[in-house]
């Protein structure tokens, strides 16, 4: 077997067009073959299988080998992408790509083989946000786009996002097909790989975005704002405080540590606004700036995190939910007449919370559930704004038709900005929406594994025994959503609905257990509906809605055996 492997990763080397990541495997090889144990499993990891291309396109860790991202993988990715698009006429494809270790590589290789194929190809000018590129797709009336990114992973992460024409990324059966025209993809000599031949676009394209993305905002609204933001090492920095200039806001406050991008992300354990201790820095230039707002994008900027001013909490500052920020983005379209009754839709995944189909029908708008990812959210007919709970929110689908961290910041600003002139905050608008709706509490139970195996029998494992009750809630319907369900796709998943406890004062609750589409988790998203008839009952609500949330923790985490 080890002969065999050996024999493996010396083919793959010798057809390598890295001399780094071909050294890698070499060494690796010649340990392995002196009887080194720990050089043969790792060879064996890295030729387990390939690195899989599905909805999120490919995504892994940097390295040589099929299962890791290297430039043999991506040439292939593109060469099979090429394929598919050449079937269905060909046409323009256009490139954008983050500031991650060999992002600018991975670009270059893909322009050079869509070139050579006999398609158009055009880069985007630099490393720059993935909204500007999905943006790029409609506005050049390209047939596809690849954005090379893995957004907030780790550092030693990257990945290779793909969408079609309509500006949206890949679903079934797309990304099938396109998996299929990967796995014919012959040795990499056949691969025309031209020096030149694409265009590289210059920065009116990067303007007409910033044209488009203040264009959410109500003409003549209010400006005055303070704002802290942090790039978190990503690409955002320079195109949020463009976009802020344009549309007329101060300049946001940077945190000066965080402002250029880094493939390291040297002040962050995880480049991710969600984890422990990734706004720690933003925290501190918030206590001397004083600011209305703290906002955050990831380091590819598609998502957005905003924190506002809390004296309870340790920094002086909490962090909103994605499903708070969600809520108040939507109500703030409603408010400022951005959305129209009777012909728009709001929109948002299944994991997220009930609250915007609430405000959705206050307003006499349309609202659909879709499955998780602006892949399905974006593809709503009508649409009008959509969200889901990991910091992603859509408030131009016809410009960009996916998450966009720069809009939903200048949303954000506006929103800050109206509400200061009425001696107001976000949070004031959070208790506003809880007294008109009911508190909607959500929580998530994420759990990082090693061994993917132990993903796939805690879903086999609910599966086979699903709970009767949870925090003390009888389970009312236990969907499993593998099967499709209420006209959704069928997806790897589990949602469980629970009956109301009138004597605890709970209206609703919801669960719903999926694994991670990016990273090695498994996600359960939780939601708790609570009635509010006073301002003064708010705090008792939130109380309770911390316990039962932390209750359906627990009892979830048994069930599934974690």
């Amino acid at each position: 077997m080890s002969g065999e492997l050996l024999a493996r990763a010396r083919t793959w080397a010798a057809e390598d067009p890295d001399a780094r990541t071909r050294a890698e495997l070499e060494a690796l090889a010649g340990a392995a073959e002196q009887g080194d144990e720990a050089a043969l499993a790792g060879l064996a990891d890295r030729f387990s299988g390939v690195l899989e291309f599905g909805t999120a396109g490919l995504r892994g860790e940097m390295g040589a080998g099929p299962m890791r991202m290297n430039r043999s993988v991506v040439i292939r990715a593109a060469a099979g992408l090429a394929a598919y698009l050449d079937e269905r006429g060909g046409g323009l494809v256009v490139i954008g790509y983050d500031a991650r270790h060999q992002s600018d590589e991975f670009a270059r290789d893909t322009a050079a083989v869509m070139t050579g194929a006999g398609l158009r190809a055009a880069l985007l000018p630099g490393p720059l946000p993935t909204p500007v590129l999905a943006y790029a797709i409609r506005h050049l009336g390209a047939v596809a786009g690849v954005m090379v990114t893995a957004s907030h992973n780790p550092p030693r992460d990257n990945g290779y996002k793909v969408y079609l024409g309509d500006g949206s990324q890949i679903v079934p059966p797309d990304d099938a097909l396109i998996a299929q025209r990967i796995a014919e993809v012959g040795p990499l000599a056949g691969v025309p790989r031209p020096e030149a031949g694409w265009q590289v676009l210059g920065d009116e394209l990067v303007e007409a975005y910033l044209r488009r993305a203040a264009g959410v905002l109500t003409p003549g609204g209010p400006r005055e704002v303070s704002v802290v933001y942090t790039a978190m090492h990503g690409v955002g920095q320079r195109t949020l405080d463009a976009a802020f200039a344009l549309a007329g806001f101060p300049a946001p406050v940077p945190v000066a540590e965080q402002a250029e991008p880094d493939p390291d992300f040297p002040t962050l354990a995880f480049p991710n606004p969600e984890e422990p201790g990734a706004m720690d820095l933003a925290f501190k230039a918030a206590q001397s700036a004083a600011p209305d707002v703290v906002i955050a994008n990831d380091p590819d900027a598609d998502r957005c995190a905003v924190a506002v001013p809390d004296p309870a909490a340790p920094a002086g500052w909490r962090m909103l939910r994605g499903d708070e920020l969600g809520a108040l983005l939507a109500a703030h379209l409603v408010r400022t007449g951005a959305a129209e009754p009777e012909q728009d839709t709001f929109a948002a995944s299944i994991v997220s919370s009930s609250l915007l189909s609430k405000i959705a029908a206050r307003a006499g708008l349309g609202y659909e559930d879709t499955l998780t990812g602006f892949k399905w959210i974006s593809r709503v007919p009508g649409l009008r704004y959509g969200y889901e709970e990991a910091l992603g929110y859509c408030a131009d689908p016809d410009g960009v038709r996916d998450k966009d961290g720069i809009t939903a910041a200048l949303l954000v600003a506006e929103l800050a900005a109206g509400l200061r002139l009425e001696s107001r905050t976000l949070s004031d608008l959070l208790d506003e929406l809880a007294l008109t709706h009911g508190l909607h509490a959500t929580d998530q139970l994420s759990v990082r594994v090693a061994d993917l195996s132990l993903i796939t029998r805690a879903m086999a494992r609910l599966r086979e025994r699903p709970p009767a009750g949870l925090a003390g809630l009888a389970v009312i319907s236990a969907e499993d959503l593998s099967a499709g369900s209420a006209g959704l796709p069928p997806t790897d998943g589990l949602r469980y609905r629970l009956a109301a406890d009138p004597d605890r004062g709970i209206d609703a609750a919801r669960v719903v257990v999926r694994p991670s589409g990016t990273e090695p988790k498994l996600k359960c998203y939780l939601e708790v509906v609570i009635p509010t008839a006073t301002a003064a009952a708010l705090p008792a609500a939130r109380a309770l809605a911390t316990d039962a949330l932390a209750a359906l923790k627990a009892d979830l985490a048994a069930a599934a055996g974690l």
